[in-house]
């Protein structure tokens, strides 16, 4: 409601004889009743601006009981005009704009919620400023506060996933999956978490295709010879990529089990004479003479003196 100094005074007058109303005879209202018109305010406020309006509205009515008749019973000439002044001219106060309340953060356990709080001051019909929060003169609304203090129920919680394994190939990786509080300080049994939701403790995995089976082969044997040539063996065996035992391997490679070999002889002279003597190293021995009878290819230092060693 506008408020402002001074009065405007409305002005009553008559009219001899109020115009016919079509369908209607002249003298259907009384002379007592001849209508005059009578002007007042009638305030009327912008909604949108910090400056308002009054209006003066006309209308016509009785003379005996002040009554609002239709405008064709006064004189249409003698209507004053219907005039408007300013009100309310000065600036509007800042005040608080309130935004809606936006989701709260968690579900339970104690979330926050925010909204907007503003202070803003019109300026016009559609132009508002925004004011420092001491702009405004009243307590400044909340702009946060605590939502959702519901304790979370049990809740599956994933440990990371293992190594494939194997290797190669196709092979599985797994996790440990818990039922947990929603702070994960306690841990509850399976039975307390929905079963259709736990995550899966197991996913195939592949690392690419494994390597052959391939020829594995162990260090050489000592030579079967003390003295001269002789043979000396090794252990070759197929295994796959795990060491585990194959017949898969391409015999067309596969390495020699077995080789020829020599022994250093010892050059240490040896006397022929029938006795015992000692040895450069090791224990006495006893010479004695002998007739070999070995085949062409053998060699040893008895065989060449034609001697035999007899260890005492």
């Amino acid at each position: 409601m506008c408020v402002f100094h001074g009065c405007l005074f409305p002005t009553i007058y008559s009219i001899p004889n109020p115009p016919p109303s079509s369908g209607h005879q002249c003298n259907s209202l009384p002379l007592a009743g001849r209508a005059g018109q009578l002007a007042s305010f009638k305030a009327n406020t912008l909604a949108a601006a910090w400056t308002g309006l009054q209006r003066q509205e006309v209308v016509c009515k009785r003379l005996d009981d002040n009554s609002i008749v239709q405008n064709n019973y006064c004189d249409p000439d003698s209507k004053p005009p219907e005039n408007q002044r300013s009100c309310n001219t000065e600036p509007c106060p800042p005040e608080w704009f309130i935004g809606d309340w936006l989701e709260c953060s968690k579900t339970c356990d104690g979330g926050m919620r925010t909204r907007a709080v503003l202070c803003i001051r019109k300026i016009g019909p559609s132009e508002e400023e925004t004011l420092d929060y001491s702009g405004c003169l009243t307590h400044r609304p909340i702009e946060k506060e605590p939502c959702n203090n519901q304790s979370c129920p049990p809740q599956w919680v994933a440990l990371d996933w293992s190594e494939c394994t194997p290797k190669c190939g196709p092979g599985f990786k797994h996790r440990i999956v818990l039922c947990k509080s929603s702070d994960l300080s306690k841990t509850f049994p399976a039975a307390q978490c929905p079963e259709e939701s736990k995550p899966p403790v197991r996913i195939r995995c592949s690392l690419g295709r494994c390597p052959p089976p391939r020829w594995v082969t162990g260090d050489w044997g000592q030579c079967s010879a003390q003295c001269g040539l002789g043979q000396q063996m090794r252990t070759v065996q197929c295994l796959s990529y795990t060491g585990q035992a194959s017949g898969d391997c391409p015999e067309t490679v596969r390495p020699p089990s077995m080789q020829q070999c020599e022994s250093k002889c010892d050059s240490t002279p040896i006397s022929s004479t029938e006795g015992e003597f000692p040895m450069e190293k090791g224990p006495a021995v006893s010479i004695h003479p002998y007739l070999p009878f070995l085949p062409a290819h053998a060699c040893s230092l008895s065989q060449i003196n034609k001697i035999v060693l007899i260890n005492k």
